[in-house]
């Protein structure tokens, strides 16, 4: 499998968190989650780190990545690939 470039992880996770945002429930439970609020996630958008933290709890519900994905028209391995190319995100256990 061809490493993803850290550009489009990034875009990955902006279309992640504007998903996330769309859903007020979900939204909450990021922020309760991350401690960020939408606001303070705003200032950091160009943060590699704290986009590797939205694709990190994106990946925490099976049903969250495939209403993503499905979305998105992405296949359901692409939130992790991203987060595996952002700083922070290479896990050892992930081929």
């Amino acid at each position: 499998m061809i490493a993803m470039k850290q550009d489009r992880a990034e875009t990955l996770a902006l279309q992640a968190l504007a998903w996330m945002a769309a859903d007020d429930d979900l939204a909450a439970r990021f922020a309760g989650a991350t401690g960020a609020s939408l606001a303070e996630g705003r200032e950091r958008l160009q943060d590699p780190v704290f986009l590797a933290s939205v694709l990190e709890f994106l990946l925490q519900e099976d049903r969250w990545v495939m209403a993503f994905c499905e979305a998105h028209g992405l296949p359901y391995e692409e939130p992790m690939r991203a987060l595996a190319a952002l700083p922070g995100g290479r896990r050892d256990e992930w081929p």
